[in-house]
This record gives structure tokens, C-alpha cells and sequence, in this order.
């Protein structure tokens, strides 16, 4: 009855409905007219335009039991009941210290020093935080799913002290959930600078015969290097990878060739939609001209990602569900900390800050439009964040669920 509702109805309300529905026809039988309902922004349409007056009442035990869709809280965008679902566990693959003014681009360093304090050499703490998802049912797909990796354990002494780095990695993450890196089926990158891609090899350990070796180690322990997961398939956008390669970047030493050449024959690129078309140069305030459906394309069942650029070109965000049915957002560098929920908090590092801003508006709204959770990952503190419009045309964080 019900054509392209914007979002998965649980089970429960599912069954309900359709009690409902039999329940409705057994009791009533003349005909009542209906056109269309819609709430918000989730809107169902009734696919004949007269309806027994039992289909009418089977209609009202819908708004009973699904409030939600006449509120405008939508539960997922991606259609369908039997979505496979994924448990989420919070990975913390060690700490970052990065430059302060970096982080905030033309924010002054009175303003976010208010929020952030640096340390003595001007930096600021953020976290490598990834995802590992396991399959929450038996539907198909893989098991184990990693979203991101850190910066991994290659770099030499100078470089870690540089950037504050412990002893802690993606594989320490993982040993603390029982994980095995071989168990790791799928890992999905929301881009390729070191600290998101870095943690894909380490370092060959002595009695191991390296996968490759790199050309330049002037950043690294060594050059003897290994797949930290031999058994995954690696999604990236393929633009991305294009960029990475020649170093399309305002850093020269970002896209690290020995975090790449490694990944060569395990490597699934994805060309999802862009934004806007291409030449088309934005307003501030402007949202894509298609819905963000239209946008994403679905990399595993269930898992989807979609373009945020400005950070770099070919950035995306991965979207799944929890076994709840709860979409949750695993968000890049647009909004890598809750610190940079404003408009003007571009980083120094971003190719292109002008998007930047424009990605983030349309992003939020999305966010709150459907009720993301969203899982920021630099963010040090509280990672899982949900969006609110602040009644000032643009959008609050509220802590999400943890």
C-alpha cells in the first residue's frame, strides 16, 4: 500500500500494520476516499485513490504505529525492511596531535583555544577513531567490516614524536575485541592521507618476508612492510585514488606511497555521484539539486557511501544500520571533531575550504533531517554525535548514544 517510504519500518510496526490491515477488512466495508498523506519529510502515498473504509482504518493504525513518519524522523534512507544489519564497535586506534591552527584554517587561534587547548609546540589532541562492524544477522554479506584504519605503526621516532603517536594502533584496537586481522573481510576508507590509510600495513617483524618494500623510508621505522589484513577487499572512491597517487594535495607529504603501492591488487574503487554537476560552482547556503539517495551507492549490503568533498575531492562518508535499524553516519574530515560544526571551521589541510562549508550545511541538514548518528573521527572526547538546527540557520551537535 505504501510507495517509496523514505525509511525501513521495524519489523514490529510492519506486523502491526498488517494485523491492522485484516483486522480493518473483517470490521469495515464501505469505500472512503484518500488521496495522499505526507508529513515532514517523509512522505507516503496511498496507491489507490479510493480505498475501503477498512483500508482507511488499517491507514490510521499506521499513523498509530508509526508516529515517526508524521514527525519527520526518518529512520534510514536506503529502502528496504530486510536491510542487513551491522553491530558497531567504536575502535580508539591511538592519538594524533596535530597543529591547532592547521585544524581551525582562518579561525583565530583566540577563538578555538577557547574550546581546544594546544600543548607547548601549538598542537592539539584528536583521536584515530574507526569502526568495526560485525554482521548482526545471517544475511549475506561479509562479517567483519573495518572503516578506517590510523596511522598505523611505520612512522620513525622523529615522525611519531611529531605527531604525538603511542604504541597503540588498529591492531591493538582489534586484539582487545578479539579480532584477528585476518578475520577482516571488507575495509572501507573515507580517503587516503596517512592517518586514515596508514594503518592498512605495518611494519614486517623479523622472521617475515615483507610484501613490499619501499623506495623512500625517510619517514618510516624501515622499509620492509606488510598487509595488515592479507584478506580484505579495500573500497575507496576511485578519484580519490587517482589524487593520491600524483599528491593532489596542499600537503606534500600526505598521500605516502607506501601506505598505497602495498594496496594495489586488493583495491575496489567506487564512483559515486558528485554533489552538483561538474563546473557548477555553488552558493554558500546551496544544497545538491538531487536527493542524497541519488548519491549513494552501495559498496557491501547494507553499507553505502556517498561523496563529501572539500577536504579532498574524493572524500565520502559510509552509512549503515545497527541491528535497531538506526542509520549511523561514519563522518570524515568535514566535520572531523565537534569543534568544527561551524560554518567557517575549515582546516588548513582541506583542497578546496569553500566547499568545505558548503558540504558541511547540506551534510548536517541531512544529518538532522534523518536522524543520523554520526560518528566523528578525530573527535577525542565523544565521537557519536547527533544534529539539531540551532534556531540561528545552521546546526548544534547533541551527544549521541556512546
Amino acid at each position: 500500500i505504501l510507495n517509496k517510504p523514505l525509511g525501513v519500518i521495524p519489523e514490529i510496526h510492519a506486523h502491526a500494520f498488517g494485523i491492522g490491515l485484516k483486522l480493518a477488512h473483517a470490521l469495515l466495508g464501505q469505500r472512503w476516499k484518500l488521496n495522499r498523506c505526507s508529513g515532514g519529510h517523509a512522505k507516503q502515498y496511498i496507491t489507490r485513490r479510493t480505498m475501503r473504509r477498512g483500508e482507511f482504518a488499517c491507514f490510521i493504525t499506521h499513523v498509530i504505529f508509526l508516529p515517526e513518519y508524521y514527525l519527520g524522523i526518518v529512520y534510514s534512507l536506503p529502502m528496504t525492511a530486510s536491510l542487513p544489519r551491522y553491530s558497531p564497535t567504536l575502535l580508539r586506534a591511538g592519538p594524533l596531535r596535530l597543529d591547532g591552527g592547521s585544524m581551525f584554517g582562518v579561525v583565530p587561534r583566540v577563538v578555538w583555544s577557547r574550546q581546544i587547548p594546544a600543548d607547548d609546540k601549538g598542537r592539539i589532541l584528536v583521536a584515530h577513531n574507526c569502526l568495526l562492524l560485525t554482521r548482526a544477522d545471517n544475511s549475506a554479506g561479509p562479517k567483519h567490516v573495518l572503516i578506517e584504519s590510523g596511522s598505523g605503526n611505520k612512522f620513525n621516532a622523529k615522525n611519531r614524536e611529531i605527531f604525538g603517536l603511542s604504541d597503540h594502533s588498529i591492531e591493538s584496537a582489534l586484539a582487545a575485541e578479539s579480532v584477528p586481522a585476518e578475520a577482516i573481510d571488507h575495509v572501507i576508507l573515507s580517503h587516503l592521507h596517512f592517518d586514515h590509510a596508514g594503518g592498512l600495513t605495518r611494519l614486517a617483524r623479523e622472521s617475515e618476508a615483507p610484501d613490499y618494500i619501499a623506495a623512500d623510508a625517510s619517514m618510516l621505522a624501515s622499509p620492509n612492510i606488510k598487509l595488515n589484513f592479507p584478506n580484505a577487499h579495500i573500497t575507496v572512491q576511485k578519484r580519490e585514488w587517482a589524487d593520491a597517487l600524483v599528491n593532489r594535495s596542499v600537503m606534500t607529504r600526505t598521500y605516502l606511497l607506501e601506505n598505497l603501492h602495498p594496496l594495489r591488487e586488493h583495491l575496489n574503487f567506487v564512483t559515486s555521484p558528485d554533489p552538483f554537476p561538474i563546473g557548477h560552482r555553488p552558493l554558500r547556503d546551496e544544497s545538491p539539486p538531487s536527493p542524497i539517495t541519488d548519491r549513494m551507492t552501495e559498496v557491501l549490503p547494507g553499507i553505502h557511501v556517498f561523496l563529501v568533498p572539500g577536504h579532498t575531492w574524493g572524500q565520502q562518508a559510509i552509512l549503515f544500520h545497527d541491528p535497531q535499524g538506526r542509520p549511523i553516519v561514519f563522518t570524515p574530515d568535514i566535520l572531523p571533531t565537534t569543534h568544527h560544526v561551524g560554518a567557517a571551521y575549515n582546516m588548513a589541510y582541506d583542497v578546496e575550504p569553500y566547499i568545505s562549508t558548503v558540504t558541511r550545511r547540506w551534510f548536517l541538514q541531512a544529518a538532522a533531517d534523518h536522524n543520523w548518528l554520526l560518528v566523528l573521527d578525530h573527535e577525542p572526547d565523544h565521537p557519536c554525535q547527533r544534529v539539531e538546527p540551532d534556531g540561528k540557520g545552521w546546526f548544534k551537535l547533541i551527544a549521541g548514544e556512546q
